[in-house]
């Protein structure tokens, strides 16, 4: 599905306005729900030409022709297609396509990713593939370039590398929107040459720099990585974290993701404290499968955002106009409004959002939660494929952790995780020794863990106790979606 330049559709544009060619799609007589104003406006008509809307107003009988598809809105609210603005699509376990296909019937027609992940196995042959699918989706993606690949150099070896160069190369390519977000920000406020390369290449072509300042220190250093050109940041979790970012020029992504619930806290600045969220948006950052699932995408946000005393219309356009403004794509998206993209949700209800029908670039592509368009998968080459390597098989004698032998019991650090956020605490824990080697305790909920190297084949292997997942007995999980690195992360019992 073809989403064409305005600049090629002014003057087709202007005829399907003007009588002289008719529209390809009208939906008639609905309530519009118009964040640029922010009002509601009812008995309204939208038509709709080569993807892109030529007319919002009463009464485009004169714009049908025979071939237009006409949908009656019978009364029910258009809402502008929702906008992701920050997420990682490798988190969802599926290919740009396919989660397309997962988050359509959700009303999502816009996402801004970074391929961060896909960017740490493959580097930058991984980017542009998917970057290249997402052209070919029904959604208005748009694509940051990793920033921080390897994300932690001489912690953890990593599969693929991006610098300056690899930076400046990709910020040529159609979709890409800028920079993804700054992780090093303890480099970026030490001065850190290639860290400045990358966000100096950025601004030079006017585009966007995504921020990560995940630290709680609002002191110098946060001054330091805001001036330095960061210009959003999803990684606050208080109410303080959500005004200090706006005062200081940047804007606030409040993160509602599957592992991290960070939305309804951060959005006591507005309810309570009555920031202004215009430089406030909303976003995922990373959505596993079962939360697509049972809970949805953005339109499950909005809603939470509704729920905790946000205005409905002041919700909506934070998952919308807000976005797309931030981003300098708003003559594309973020509002039903003439010459943007036809993205438009429409719903009987403003408060609990029921995604009845969804049109994406002037098509209808879902209805009632099923996806009536057809998506392809993308076919990705073998050399993105099969990229585990390991140096041998692994035994049992890899997941010890060795103790002094002539010790009953040892006191331990363990990672100490802490449900719905994405910060760990350090915990000590008194562990007892047998034969020369620590024995995991149950009861304790302390559990081994083991990063595997997984791009390289070096055999390396690092091992420490992490908390806080209440494993039972003799069990045992294992993943290569391991952030930031995605080494094989192997946690168990036994």
């Amino acid at each position: 599905m073809k989403r064409t330049p305005l600049c090629k559709l002014t003057r087709e544009l202007t005829d399907v306005v003007m009588g002289r060619r008719p529209a390809d799609l009208v939906v008639r007589d609905g309530r519009w729900v118009n964040v640029c104003s922010g009002e509601i406006i009812d008995h309204t008509d939208v038509a709709v030409y080569a993807g892109r809307i030529a007319y919002c107003g009463p009464d485009a009988t004169a714009m049908i022709g025979k071939e237009t598809e006409v949908i009656e809105a019978r009364g029910r609210y258009l809402v502008p297609g929702f906008l992701d603005a920050h997420m990682h699509v490798e988190s969802s376990m599926l290919t740009v396509s396919q989660f397309a296909r997962a988050v359509l019937p959700h009303g999502t027609t816009g996402a801004f990713i970074d391929p961060h992940e896909i960017a740490n196995v493959l580097g930058l042959p991984g980017v542009r593939l998917m970057a290249q699918e997402a052209l070919a989706t029904p959604m208005a993606i748009y694509v940051e370039v990793p920033s921080c690949v390897p994300a932690a150099p001489g912690f953890e070896t990593a599969g693929g590398e991006i610098g300056p160069e690899d930076v400046k190369e990709a910020l040529t390519w159609p979709n890409v929107i800028g920079l993804g977000e700054v992780m090093n920000y303890p480099g970026v406020a030490a001065g850190d040459e290639r860290l400045h390369a990358e966000m100096a290449a950025t601004l030079r072509v006017g585009k966007i720099i995504g921020g990560h300042y995940a630290s709680p220190q609002l002191d110098r250093e946060f001054h330091a990585y805001a001036a330095a050109g960061p210009s959003d940041c999803h990684e606050g979790r208080r109410v303080e974290d959500v005004a200090a970012r706006v005062r200081q020029g940047m804007v606030a992504l409040l993160r509602q993701g599957s592992a991290w619930h960070d939305l309804e806290a951060q959005l006591i600045a507005v309810t309570q404290n009555g920031l202004d969220p215009r430089h406030i948006a909303l976003c995922t950052d990373d959505r596993h499968p079962g939360t697509l699932l049972t809970e949805g995408h953005m339109d499950d946000v909005v809603r939470l955002a509704i729920k905790s005393g946000i205005p409905p219309l002041t919700a909506i356009q934070m998952a919308t106009l807000n976005t797309a403004e931030h981003f300098g794509v708003s003559r594309d998206v973020g509002c039903i409004a003439p010459g943007r993209y036809a993205d438009i949700i429409l719903t009987s209800d403003i408060e609990k959002l029921p995604v009845e029908l969804v049109i994406a670039a002037g098509k209808p592509v879902a209805e009632d939660g099923t996806l009536t368009i057809e998506i392809p998968p993308h076919p990705y080459p073998p050399e993105a494929q099969n990229s585990v390597h390991l140096s041998r098989p692994l035994t049992a004698d890899d997941f010890e952790i060795p103790a002094p032998i002539e010790e009953e019991e040892v006191s331990a650090r363990a990672i100490a995780a802490v449900e719905n956020q994405v910060i760990t605490n350090e915990q000590r824990v008194v562990l007892a020794v047998k034969d020369g080697k620590i024995v995991l305790d149950r009861e304790k909920d302390v559990a081994l863990l083991a990063v595997v190297e997984r791009h390289h084949g070096t055999g390396r292997i690092g091992r420490g106790l992490v908390s806080g997942f209440g494993l039972e007995d003799h069990c045992a999980l294992a993943s290569t979606v391991a952030h930031d690195s995605h080494n094989l992360l192997i946690m168990g019992t036994d």
